[in-house]
């Protein structure tokens, strides 16, 4: 009979071996989806709005989108050095493999495991003149709700959160994903609005961040509600008031 340390050999390798296989496995899905969203953005018209100066050289800012619309971002965004904060779950790391290969710079963490590093990594990346793209109600939701990781970066940093809107007009919506997340069909046209800064005193108190994060929210849906309608969809149902 083997002895227990010839077993405990045996398990480590086999996770090892485990290990391996999971990571071949989110590269290779890494590269499948890396190529399918390349191959339907280089057919897609855009229509920019406010999107000039938006680079790492314009100084350290915060590109805030919803989860479910982040395709459009990470495409134009591409191969100019921001950086994506990515959550360390199984997900998290094909779309870590996904961004490496649009050029991004990517940091593991996220709101839940490794969420405290992650986002004090993310500001310094920041306050250092870095443009760090992020979904605020990632990676779980709820959707369209602003969590208070962001508002926590931009004030650690100083550098503003800068608010996005995107649609498409023919799109495909998943809508049983928690985030509906939206992949725009091959030679349409796509919408990409940058809003207006928003800037986060230093010194807030939880109440004035949650204030603050809801602020946040209504600019993100008042853009993504006007690239709906200017994509032809005027069904748009999430509230931009409150």
């Amino acid at each position: 009979m083997p002895d227990s340390e010839t077993v405990a050999e045996a398990i480590t390798e086999s996770e090892e071996d485990k290990q391996k296989r999971l990571a071949n496995r989110s590269k290779l899905l890494g590269w499948m989806i890396a190529a399918i969203v390349r191959c339907i953005a280089l057919t897609l018209r855009f229509h920019k709005e406010n999107a000039e100066g938006i680079s790492p050289t314009s100084g350290g800012s915060i590109l805030v989108t919803w989860h479910g619309r982040s395709l459009i971002p990470a495409w134009l965004l591409r191969d100019k050095g921001c950086w994506a904060l990515i959550s360390l779950s199984k997900d998290g790391e094909v779309q870590n493999n996904i961004f490496r290969r649009f050029g991004f710079q990517t940091i593991r963490g996220s709101t839940g495991r490794g969420g405290v590093r992650g986002a004090l990594q993310a500001a310094r990346k920041v306050k250092e003149g870095g443009v760090l793209a992020f979904t605020p109600d990632g990676p779980r939701g709820p959707s369209h709700k602003v969590q208070l990781g962001v508002i926590l970066m931009a004030e650690k940093s100083g550098a503003p959160i800068v608010p996005i809107g995107c649609s498409a007009g023919g799109r495909w919506l998943f809508k049983k994903s928690w985030d509906s997340y939206m992949i725009p069909k091959p030679f349409t046209k796509a919408y990409y609005l940058v809003g207006e800064p928003i800037f986060i005193p230093p010194g807030r108190n939880e109440a004035q961040r949650l204030l603050l994060a809801t602020e946040v929210e209504r600019a993100i849906n008042a853009l993504e509600k006007r690239a709906e309608a200017l994509a032809g969809h005027f069904e748009y149902s999430w509230d931009t008031e409150g």
